[in-house]
């Protein structure tokens, strides 16, 4: 998951690792957040934060989760969002609730 010419897993792996399960866990609400804002909440540094929601946007780390970007109003800051897709072809999905994917 993690990776580059910098990256150490014995130095980074943990810390990283726990960067993005404290994102994650704050961004499966659904909520817009800007990056200042996960911040806040999370303690960890804005420049992580995108990294992490870099690392949610990864088919391969939270498989059926996307995250989506916007402008906020008319400004140059951005707001993010963790949503759940729906499983392609997954007919069951249609006996539970499908706000919970939306």
């Amino acid at each position: 998951m993690f990776r580059g010419e910098t990256y150490s897993p014995v130095v980074d792996g943990v810390r990283l690792k726990g960067q993005l399960g404290d994102v994650f866990s704050l961004m499966k609400d659904r909520e817009w957040r800007t990056l200042r804002e996960i911040s806040n909440l999370t303690g960890h540094p804005e420049a992580s934060i995108s990294a992490r929601l870099r690392d949610i946007r990864k088919e391969n780390v939270f498989k059926n989760y996307t995250m989506a970007a916007r402008r906020k109003e008319n400004g140059g800051t951005w707001e993010y969002r963790v949503t759940r897709q729906l499983p392609p072809g997954d007919r069951q999905i249609d006996l539970f609730d499908r706000s919970y994917y939306e």
